[in-house]
């Protein structure tokens, strides 16, 4: 796992969101603004098993990530890597647990009781910095 500059360390530690790229089924780009969270040197993201994100991840598990800097806009952290972990999220807690560090509320708000919560995990490979 690359060593992200404890100069923006921090970025991993706010509520900003990140911008997940994926490769769609036909190997373009997709971009994806996602809530996350750091947890033991891995990104961890929320999604429902209907949406593309969680195709294009199930299929290609190379992904990238920036984290704009809410504060600085010309301050920004960059990860590549791949998921690593697929887990499901029966129960709802990540995603609500999401939905408290993002918004303050105790449960995601927008959830469908059809949705099917899966967490991926992704582990860095490489990191990249600016400002």
């Amino acid at each position: 796992m690359p060593a992200i500059p404890e100069s923006h360390i921090d970025l991993l530690e706010k509520n900003g969101f990140a911008h997940l790229a994926s490769i769609g089924p036909n190997g373009e780009p997709q971009s994806h603004p996602v809530w996350f969270d750091w947890h033991d040197g891995k990104v961890r993201i929320s999604t429902t098993k209907d949406r593309q994100k969680y195709r294009n991840l199930t299929r290609e598990q190379r992904v990238a990530l920036s984290i704009l800097d809410s504060d600085n806009p010309y301050r920004y952290l960059e990860l590549r890597g791949r998921v690593v972990a697929i887990d499901d999220d029966p129960d709802r807690s990540f995603i609500d647990s999401l939905a408290k560090r993002y918004m303050g509320v105790d449960e995601y708000p927008f959830h469908q009781a059809s949705d099917e919560r899966v967490i991926f995990s992704i582990e860095p490979e490489h990191a990249a910095t600016l400002g």
